[in-house]
């Protein structure tokens, strides 16, 4: 080899090292400020694991234990503006408490002003079946249509 050319390959070697050096430094130290981020495991003593994997439901061997039923009067309160505010705020909300995709927007009168022209059925109808990018019972497949109608109900009163 020539000297000229073996001197410039050293040189080129050593800044190689102290370049992959350099990178390996800083990936060791991400790694360490990732370590002192990261979240103290669950503890393994019996009594917390017992509670973490205690059964959702329980097994009743025998007879089933008696369940009384509301009063009619409590049926009613909770079908109507109990029971329709509550879906409002879990399902309806994400999208009419915003205004979202155009919707009309919770408590907002002249929203919903045009829709109500329409009729309560179409509301119904609508919000049973879906309508324009509103999804059919908002998404959740699993409400009966009379909780829909609350829910459909409640948003009326809030916007009168």
């Amino acid at each position: 080899m020539n000297k000229n050319t073996s001197g410039k390959f050293f040189v080129g070697s050593i800044i190689a090292i102290v370049a992959l050096f350099g990178l390996v430094l800083i990936i060791l130290n991400n790694m360490q400020s990732l370590g002192k981020n990261a979240v103290e495991p669950e503890s393994m003593d019996a009594e917390a694991v017992a509670e973490r994997i205690k059964p959702v439901a329980e097994v009743n061997v025998g007879e089933p234990p008696v369940v009384e039923a509301p009063a009619a009067e409590e049926t009613e309160v909770a079908s109507s503006g109990g029971r329709g505010e509550q879906i409002v705020n879990q399902v309806c909300a994400t999208c009419h408490g915003s205004g979202l995709m155009q919707s009309p927007k919770l408590g907002n009168a002249s929203d919903w002003a045009p829709r109500i022209e329409k009729g309560i059925e179409t509301l119904y109808n609508n919000a049973i079946n879906g309508f324009n990018m509103m999804p059919a019972k908002g998404g959740r497949a699993d409400l009966s249509d009379d909780e829909v109608k609350a829910a459909v109900d409640y948003m009326i009163e809030t916007a009168q």
